[in-house]
């Protein structure tokens, strides 16, 4: 394990406070509103969406690759929601059989992964008939102006926070076979200009 991300996983929470406290977790909570029966989470990070699962959700899997945040993720979870399961696993490669799940939920997680595609492709995978995705990732923007600069920048992003500032989620949730039903264009508060454009979905 690097110290590079162990430091990271110590700083995630203090870092993220603000834009939490500006918005954030507003988004959340709307979002997760919407989750119910058995519900999967990837890249579940250090906990942030555990207080807003609510009586819809009947079990409650969580997955995150990086030993540091799972340390993390399990005390918040033994906390706010002791009946979790907490697995350690990539969204490229989640271990659960086809047709798991009623909801699976990402948020700010698909910036990060190694392979978008594939990781959508399990999320669907791992989807009931009639399950739903429901997912909060900023994204490239449909400004040039902005594209540029999001593209500069785009080192820096990846160095401080791990992610990619400019990948083009939308389309690739719905090159994977995903069909959005639902989707709000906002942006990060609280965070820089070339990180902040965001989009808030459900897809099917």
């Amino acid at each position: 394990m690097s110290l590079r991300k162990n430091i990271f996983a110590a700083m995630y929470d203090p870092m993220s406070r603000k834009t939490e406290e500006a918005g954030l977790r507003v988004m959340r909570q709307g979002l997760l509103a919407e989750a119910s029966g058995a519900v999967l989470e990837i890249g579940a990070g250090t906990g942030r969406n555990l207080a807003h699962y609510d009586g819809n959700v009947e079990s409650l899997v969580l997955t995150e690759p990086e030993p540091a945040m799972i340390r993390r993720l399990q005390k918040k979870a033994r906390e706010q929601a002791p009946l979790a399961k907490i697995l350690r696993a990539p969204a490229e490669d989640l271990p659960f059989e086809d047709d798991s799940f009623d909801t699976v939920v990402s948020t700010l997680v698909l910036c990060g992964v190694d392979d978008q595609s594939r990781s959508l492709r399990e999320m669907r995978r791992v989807l009931r008939p009639g399950g739903q995705l429901l997912f909060l990732e900023h994204v490239r923007s449909d400004d040039p102006s902005l594209v540029r600069l999001q593209d500069r920048m785009n080192w820096l992003n990846r160095l401080v926070v791990h992610c990619d500032c400019n990948r083009p989620t939308l389309a690739t949730v719905e090159a994977t076979g995903f069909n959005v039903s639902q989707l709000e264009r906002s942006i990060l508060p609280k965070a820089p200009k070339f990180a902040q454009p965001l989009i808030v979905g459900t897809a099917a």
